[in-house]
């Protein structure tokens, strides 16, 4: 793969981070952004604060990015926040942060980053969903109606940005092995990976796969498609 200018969100901690840093050492060039500052250094990678949830600051970010840059070759947006509880004690503040975070910062990011791409009429936007779609997981309603939102955003902005030489897929992680996890009950995480046909939780490679796959020059042909991972359909 030829090296890209790739825009990375939620690089913090978790998948974004460890995406951040395996392909800044692969020699791309790597802007990444979350709420605060992050651990990661690397001759590579650039971090900038940015709460996605709010659109001035997103307006603000690339801004910076097209002073610095110029470009955007590639959007991974996976930021995103989560509530594990029964819909019965979700509090609608709950409901309105996640979607905030989830639905509209990939929105905004999204929409800001392809009028940088269609200049050069190339680009890549992969979003992250979640097989709490597929699984239709209780205690997160919210979240996975987050993420099927973003599954249904991957589609159809996979349809108006494809004349711009855009494509725009989508992959669903299992439980990964990364910080995130470490509050979560054992019990529910060996519950989820047991729907699994793979039955073991996720690795950053595992998602690093797809998205190499998703970024390739070849892939031209390939848009509107989510992928599962662990065997979950």
């Amino acid at each position: 793969m030829t090296l890209k200018t790739i825009i990375i969100t939620g690089t913090r901690k978790g998948i974004g981070y460890d995406l951040a840093k395996a392909y800044a050492e692969e020699g791309h060039q790597v802007i990444g952004c979350s709420r605060g500052e992050t651990q990661l250094s690397h001759p590579n990678y650039t971090h900038i604060t940015c709460d996605i949830s709010n659109e001035t600051e997103v307006l603000n970010l690339w801004k910076t990015i097209r002073q610095k840059v110029g470009h955007s070759d590639i959007l991974i947006n996976n930021a995103g926040i989560a509530s594990m509880n029964h819909m019965l004690l979700t509090p609608v503040q709950t409901v309105k942060d996640i979607l905030d975070t989830n639905v509209a910062g990939t929105y905004t990011m999204s929409r800001e980053g392809a009028k940088l791409m269609k200049k050069k009429r190339w680009g890549r936007i992969i979003n992250l969903s979640s097989i709490a779609v597929a699984l239709r997981l209780e205690g997160e309603a919210i979240y996975a109606a987050s993420k099927s939102s973003i599954e249904s955003l991957t589609r159809i902005m996979a349809k108006e940005l494809g004349r711009f030489g855009i494509t725009v897929n989508a992959v669903g992680p299992t439980p990964t092995n990364t910080d995130i996890i470490r509050g979560v009950p054992q019990k529910k995480i060996n519950a989820i990976t047991q729907q699994q046909a793979i039955k073991r939780l996720g690795t950053i490679q595992d998602i690093k796969n797809v998205l190499d796959f998703y970024i390739d020059d070849k892939s031209d042909f390939v848009t509107g498609q989510v992928m599962y991972l662990g065997g979950i359909s």
